[in-house]
């Protein structure tokens, strides 16, 4: 049987090599090996890790052995790293320098890369997409925010080319359910659907996807949507209506955090939304987002991990799976979450954040057992 998960075996075989036998151009930079897409992605999102290295964090393997966070996580069996892009962020954390120097250590690691382009200065979810302010000036010109997003969508991936980094997938906003850049792609308000709402949103959307396209063709290119265990299928096919254009779908899953649901429950729930859009959508299904309660239990945040990555390595549709920062501690933050000033800025509420409590690592820098589940 042919799996669904093709379109990621046909890119991984493109060399990004010309082929000529023409004498290298010295003042030309040598093309870069590609590194492969994976079949399966074990991945994760280490956006944090250069904050936490600049801090004075030290990260080791099980055994104690002081080492790079990247060799630490390939020893636990990740082929896949995501990072963030914010477009003016606190102290340039996840801006695109930031982002251009931890990917060349990930393509020197020979690891794969996925670009998660939030299209703001801070996080983007489902309760906010906050347009960046160097363009709030354009709110309520739809031509030109898509000029912006094609634009520093550009401007980032050109960047990683030229820095000789290989980008496997590139994820067009982030979390998106209620649309994006907020009023000019918003989908809905309280009093109900924005006219033409979906139509915005798939012309911002594809801006930033036939961007990231004319700079690496080969990319594999997606939208992203929160909660997985939900039923998704009609927001992707209300887009794809609207002309909107993706290779894949990104699914975000947090199976420990809904009280109506056990982990078990909202697992299987997930599991069967995967087979469903794959199959009626015909594009391989990315869980670019899970994560566990690691330091409530972390034996049964273990099994719960682990059952949903089992299931989803069985299935045809599934293109991998990427855990959330694992690299933090439970005690660990960034800086702007005690600075309340500055997330007065973001959210308009000035307030402090406590640390992110579902990574996947000792205070030590080493591994838990969580991530032995990508051993396999």
């Amino acid at each position: 049987m042919k799996r669904i998960l093709f379109v990621a075996a046909l890119f991984a075989a493109v060399s990004c090599g010309s082929g000529s036998k023409d004498a290298p151009d010295p003042d030309k930079p040598t093309p870069p090996e590609e590194v492969g897409t994976p079949t399966f992605a074990k991945g994760a999102d280490i956006s944090w890790a250069s904050e936490m290295e600049a801090g004075g964090r030290k990260f080791r393997k099980k055994d104690g052995t002081e080492a790079d966070l990247l060799a630490v996580l390939k020893e636990s069996g990740i082929n896949a790293i995501r990072l963030r892009v914010w477009v003016n962020p606190y102290r340039g954390w996840s801006g695109k320098a930031d982002v251009v120097a931890m990917a060349k250590r990930v393509s020197a690691a020979d690891l794969a890369l996925m670009v998660d382009f939030h299209y703001s200065d801070f996080f983007a979810d489902p309760s906010r997409q906050s347009i960046p302010a160097a363009w709030t000036a354009d709110k309520a010109d739809l031509d030109k925010m898509c000029d912006h997003v094609a634009a520093h969508t550009t401007e980032v991936l050109q960047a990683l080319k030229d820095a000789g980094v290989t980008v496997n997938w590139v994820q067009v906003g982030n979390e998106t359910r209620n649309g994006m850049l907020w009023p000019a792609g918003q989908l809905w308000t309280n009093s109900g659907d924005i006219a033409d709402g979906r139509k915005h949103f798939a012309r911002l959307y594809n801006a930033g996807y036939d961007a990231a396209k004319a700079v690496y063709p080969h990319a594999i290119v997606m939208p992203h949507l929160n909660n997985a265990f939900e039923d998704n299928l009609w927001w992707f096919q209300q887009i794809k209506a609207q002309g909107g254009k993706f290779d894949m779908v990104a699914l975000s899953h947090y199976p420990q955090t809904e009280s109506s649901y056990t982990a078990a429950q909202m697992n299987q729930m997930a599991v069967n939304n995967v087979i469903q859009l794959a199959k009626t959508l015909g594009v391989p299904v990315m869980i670019s987002e899970v994560g566990v309660k690691t330091f409530a239990s972390e034996a049964t945040a273990k099994q719960v991990l682990n059952s949903f990555v089992t299931s989803l390595r069985n299935l045809n549709g599934c293109a991998g799976v990427f855990y959330w920062e694992p690299e933090v501690d439970g005690v660990w933050k960034p800086a702007l979450y005690s600075d309340a000033s500055a997330i007065a800025q973001y959210t308009g509420k000035s307030e402090t954040w406590n640390p992110y409590y579902m990574g996947a690592f000792t205070s030590s820098g080493a591994p838990t057992s969580v991530m032995e589940v990508f051993e396999y």
